[in-house]
């Protein structure tokens, strides 16, 4: 089974190869990030870590433990905009890992460790209104429509919440 790890800066290599080999895929069901992104990946990568540093953000990426593709990145996690007990959960899952429930039990692992690790009590999300996929794995991960309509890259959207349970580490967390 992949193993849900923190980003560090050693995954660099790895996100980038994901993110290039999965360019086309994603940008058919969520903005793509623009040449931009891939032109500055080291900066942006360095930033990002910056701001996990900080607490206001947690990025998490998942990785193989497979023997034939130890450390490759099937998938990326993340909480962003970290403030008053909430996040906004944003995630990618590489084209060749779909179906296989990856998101789904990601999302529910990552939503245990945002309360008990993280102290959070609240997730938001959103997804294209054209991305049945995200849609049906946030229902299925506890996520409710918020009746909010967004425009995600131009797009229809739709926002979710999903309040989180205390957990036993979360009061030590403070």
């Amino acid at each position: 089974m992949p193993e849900l790890r923190r980003l560090r800066l050693d995954h660099a290599p790895a996100l980038l190869a994901f993110e290039r080999e999965n360019r086309a895929y994603f940008a058919a069901s969520v903005p793509d990030r623009g040449d931009d992104y891939f032109t500055h990946f080291d900066t942006r990568h360095a930033a990002l870590l910056a701001e996990q540093a900080a607490g206001t953000c947690h990025f998490h990426v998942l990785v193989s433990t497979d023997p034939t593709t130890r450390g490759e990145i099937l998938g990326r996690f993340n909480l962003v905009d970290v403030a008053d007990g909430s996040a906004e959960l944003g995630y990618r899952v590489a084209e060749k890992a779909t179906g296989r429930g990856l998101a789904t039990t990601t999302i529910r692992h990552l939503c245990t460790l945002a309360a008990e690790e993280y102290g959070l009590t609240t997730l938001r999300a959103a997804t294209t209104l054209d991305n049945p996929a995200s849609r049906a794995v946030l229902t299925r991960t506890g996520f409710t429509p918020t009746g909010e309509e967004l425009t995600l890259g131009g797009r229809a959207g739709l926002g979710y919440v999903r309040p989180l349970k205390v957990g036993p580490k979360q009061g030590s967390k403070a």
